[in-house]
């Protein structure tokens, strides 16, 4: 008799731990699978039967939790075990002892397998969470007229929780073919750079940035500034960011007629805003006032928008307006550039 009675209770605690989590709802159902993860809004759970529930946190009644799970509080404070909860309480069974909370102070809760992958976004490797587009546009006439206009476009940005590392390059080319036309190139421009960020504080940051340019019809063979400062985040969420920087930068610029080094500050914003489901627009605007020469700077203005086709294809368009006070003698001190054409997005 003993026997039967230990082998029904060995099958008993079987079938329960099969059974796995268990919710409990206010109307008296109970449903029972893996719970997952929750939003402090609704709480999923997976089921074999029913594939990924999505359970309002208002309706249920109780939890209980066979696994540990990952609780992150509405006050910064993170605790983990397996955890019981009924009528609005909530209590954690942590190696330290029990931990009793609310369910309205939940911020997010993962089970093991998420909160793994979540753990991997928090250090993902250096070619990880990478995003990339590369802008194209090109025009051909023939006929009255003969020309040629090509502009190649290259973005890519890699954002963690803590920092971010954005690259760009840009090429913009064109000609005028027809016989004795003088210039014969009427557009040659070369840009490319970086900027990684890292977040000392919710609202600040540190930066360190390296840009690079040339433009053969201004005799400018290369303009290299390197340099670094603070950043502040205005705005930062799903739809908006604006950051302020300021700090300092080293300019070599070498022109075919001269070569000059200087000290500058570097001043500026950066805004990206999503308009819609479809369209990112972005724009910055730079100021670098020459500490060597008070009165000479360089100013720099982007503006360019983004709108989904497809999934990877876009339409690009984008102006740029570079400045500077001292070129060369016979040279402008503006130069405007206008592109568009597709955009093709790599990464997720």
């Amino acid at each position: 008799m003993l026997r039967i009675l230990g082998l029904f209770l060995a099958v008993l605690c079987s079938v329960s731990a099969c059974l796995g989590d268990e919710v409990t709802l206010k109307n008296g159902d109970r449903l029972t699978g893996t719970i997952a993860q929750s939003d402090g809004k609704t709480l999923t759970l997976q089921t074999d039967y029913a594939g990924d529930l999505s359970i309002k946190w208002e309706a249920v009644q109780g939890v209980e939790s066979k696994e540990g799970l990952h609780l992150e509080l509405k006050d910064g404070k993170s605790v983990a075990g397996p955890v019981t909860a009924s009528d609005g309480k909530l209590q954690v069974s942590t190696n330290s002892g029990n931990v009793e909370t609310s369910i309205a102070d939940i911020k997010t809760l993962r089970g093991n397998k998420e909160e793994s992958v979540y753990e991997k976004t928090l250090h993902p490797g250096i070619f990880q969470e990478w995003k990339s587009g590369l802008n194209l546009g090109f025009a051909l006439t023939r006929g009255n007229s003969q020309t040629k206009n090509l502009s190649i476009g290259f973005v890519a940005t890699r954002q963690t929780f803590h920092d971010k590392l954005g690259a760009y390059s840009n090429i913009v080319y064109a000609s005028n073919d027809a016989p004795g036309a003088v210039p014969s190139t009427t557009a040659n421009t070369a840009g490319g750079g970086f900027r990684y960020d890292h977040d000392l504080r919710k609202r600040l940051f540190a930066f360190v940035a390296a840009d690079f340019f040339s433009d053969a019809l201004q005799g400018l063979n290369i303009r290299a500034a390197e340099g670094g400062g603070l950043g502040f985040h205005a705005i930062k969420n799903d739809s908006t960011t604006l950051d302020f920087l300021g700090g300092l930068n080293y300019t070599h610029e070498s022109y075919t007629t001269l070569t000059r080094n200087f000290a500058a500050l570097s001043m500026g914003e950066d805004l990206i805003h999503k308009i819609g489901k479809s369209t990112v627009l972005t724009q910055d605007l730079n100021f670098f006032p020459n500490l060597n020469n008070t009165g000479e700077y360089r100013a720099t203005f982007d503006f360019g928008t983004v709108t989904k086709l497809t999934r990877r294809l876009g339409w690009q368009n984008s102006f740029s307006d570079i400045y500077v006070t001292n070129p060369p003698a016979g040279k402008r001190k503006n130069d405007l550039v206008l592109t568009t054409g597709l955009n093709i997005s790599f990464g997720e």
